[in-house]
């Protein structure tokens, strides 16, 4: 008995030397890809108890709700808005029109004009076919009636874990915009509202970059001693603020979205950009850096440049590297998650993070969230970066989205790491089944965590 094992061992031992034959290898990396379950560093959605405006099997619908999900939330996603609006001009039907419908009637016409009467190939449209698909529906259906008998028979905390286990994401990190009414008001009601062991609180603070003096008169409302001019006792104020926010949420890092103008340092002449300058130097960095939390900038978003698509009518623009390159050179403290929205910043943000280890790139956020731009920006982030980074978040708004965004980028992933496996092999070097799970751990869900940690 002894001598069968110390055999086995042996011819175990002796393949993982001899490494994956090259024809192998892809079903090698799929198949441990497949299996790792995921830390989504950045998504938009929520906790049961901040409310679900869809109707479900438990009954209780909150019309202001938070946690979005189901066929009419997947088909009305704003990134369909748009489309249809390629295809049913507004010279047909006006965007006020458009925005006075029920969501049900919005869904319908989406439907029938984007996966009806034509072929639903791009991204976002293939997204709502996988979704259906895996959740074990017919992406054929002519109507969506058909889907939602479906979505109503869900308990939505149970919907979750299913939509968890389809994607195998084991961790969600939802955004939280202090400054929306709506969500600050549900942490002030309810202390344990974000109390959920899948979900992980991230303090979202645009306001105080973007506008300080509206942000500040925010504060004032709430009573805090703060001015629109940052004095000191204004950052004391602003720090004070942002404590109590990161221990009432448990947030595991703060974060910003900005603008493509966005400059570090700020234009001399530009007093509004100045001020948010002072209030990051001043206040979130050093809170940020006392606290260990990494500082996420999402960078290149312009929004509402059409502003009768609401949420639809945002677009993207060239931002500055080198204002990141000075953060990270003048703060070496402070950790920094960066994502850019411009296919054209990605090699030079993959250059300046081989200059500092406080800089860690993640995803392809937005307008980059597709197959083609995912593909060729995880070849060069292999390529500059080894394994040191996060190749994907979802940015999931709706809970289903979670399904098709990690399948179709797990998809991506796996042919983009076997051919940079299979260069490898070119050079004699062996490939075995532990170096590939080392490798996926990290970039799934490793690299995250440890950032985290230092």
């Amino acid at each position: 008995m002894i001598s069968n094992t110390l055999t086995k061992e042996s011819n175990a031992a002796a393949r993982a030397q001899t490494g994956i034959p090259a024809d192998q290898l892809k079903s090698v990396v799929a198949d441990v890809v497949s299996h790792q379950k995921i830390y989504d560093l950045h998504t938009h959605l929520y906790t049961p108890r901040f409310g679900t405006p869809v109707a479900n099997r438990t009954g209780k619908v909150d019309p202001s709700g938070l946690m979005l999900w189901g066929v009419e939330e997947l088909v009305t996603y704003h990134y369909l808005v748009a489309e249809v609006y390629r295809v049913v001009p507004a010279s047909e039907l006006p965007y006020e029109e458009f925005w006075k419908w029920p969501k049900s009637r919005q869904a319908d016409h989406i439907w029938k004009h984007l996966f009806v009467e034509n072929t639903p190939i791009s991204e976002a449209c293939r997204g709502v076919l996988t979704t259906l698909s895996k959740l074990g529906l017919d992406p054929n259906e002519k109507h969506l009636d058909a889907y939602r008998g479906f979505f109503a028979k869900q308990d939505p905390s149970e919907y979750i874990d299913k939509v968890m286990q389809l994607s195998n994401v084991h961790t969600i990190t939802m955004t939280n915009p202090v400054f929306d009414d709506n969500e600050r008001d549900r942490w002030l009601a309810d202390p344990n509202v974000g109390a959920d062991p899948r979900f992980k609180a991230v303090l979202r603070i645009d306001p105080l970059l973007r506008n300080f003096p509206q942000a500040a008169a925010k504060l004032s409302d709430w009573g805090y001693k703060v001015q629109s001019d940052p004095s000191a006792q204004t950052i004391d104020e602003v720090k004070r603020f942002l404590n109590q926010w990161l221990d009432r949420q448990q947030a595991i890092y703060m974060a910003v979205s900005l603008p493509p103008d966005f400059r570090y340092p700020a234009n001399q002449t530009d007093t509004l950009a100045l001020a948010g300058q002072t209030i990051l130097e001043k206040a979130i960095l050093p809170v940020c850096a006392e606290r260990k939390l990494p500082f996420a900038m999402m960078i290149g978003s312009s929004l509402r440049t059409q502003p009768a698509l609401r949420d639809a009518g945002d677009t993207s623009g060239l931002s500055d590297v080198t204002s990141v390159a000075r953060l990270c050179r003048d703060f070496p403290g402070n950790k920094f998650l960066v994502t850019m929205l411009s296919r054209e910043n990605q090699h030079e943000l993959c250059v300046t993070a081989r200059k500092f280890g406080n800089l860690m790139p993640f995803g392809c956020w937005w307008f980059l969230n597709n197959p083609s731009l995912i593909t060729e920006i995880t070849h060069m982030r292999f390529e500059l970066l080894g394994t040191s980074f996060i190749p994907q978040h979802s940015d999931a708004r709706i809970l289903d989205q979670l399904v098709y965004k990690w399948d179709h980028s797990r998809n991506v992933i796996i042919q983009v790491l076997t051919e940079m496996y299979l260069r490898i092999t070119q050079t004699g070097r062996r490939i075995t089944r532990e170096n590939i799970q080392h490798d996926v751990e990290k970039l799934l869900n490793g690299n995250f965590k440890a950032f985290l940690e230092q």
